[in-house]
This record gives structure tokens, sequence and C-alpha cells, in this order.
């Protein structure tokens, strides 16, 4: 349905009251947000324990969850893209903004 614009039953383009907030495409990517979040947290308990350890060499699996944390990031940069993309569609669905 991407791109496409939704009519609303007295043929607006979408009656503001028929539309939630956050829309489902912002829940989604809030919870996929969330959920990286969660992955980071626990991966940098991990880092500390390793790095407070200092037995032997634990170099490997530091370099794999750094890997993994900047892998992460990106993740999270994409998905907070498609959420300020998501918060802008409802905007202007409900007339605050401008279609573009």
């Amino acid at each position: 349905m991407a791109g496409e614009e939704e009519k609303g039953s007295c043929g607006c383009q979408v009656c503001p009251g028929s539309i939630e907030v956050p829309t489902e495409r912002e829940m989604a990517a809030l919870a996929e947000l969330r959920a990286i979040k969660e992955r980071v947290r626990v991966l940098k308990g991990s880092l500390d324990s390793i790095r407070e350890e200092g037995v032997g060499d634990r170099s490997h699996r530091v370099e794999e969850i750094e890997a993994t944390l900047d892998t992460l990031k990106a993740e999270w940069e994409r998905w907070d893209e498609e959420r300020k993309d998501a918060a802008q569609e409802r905007m202007r669905l409900l007339g605050h903004e401008e279609t573009v």
C-alpha cells in the first residue's frame, strides 16, 4: 500500500478520527527500536563482564560483540528513519503538514 493515498468514507483523503495515534507503522518501528535497545543493553553488559574478568585472551569475543554493536547501530538508524517517516506520514494524513 506504499505510495497509495487512503480515502475516508466521506471522500476526504482520510478522516482524522480514523487514524490511530501512533499509527501501526509507527508502533512497528518503535517495537523494533525497543528490541534493538534491549539487545544492545545485553551485549554491552557482556562486554563489560569480559573486560572486567581480564582472564585469558578474550579479544576475539570482544571484537565479535563490537561488530554486532556496529550492526545494531546501523539497524537502529534505519528503524529510527522509518519511525520519523511514519510520524511525518501521520502528520500529513491528519492535515498538519502539506503533501509533498
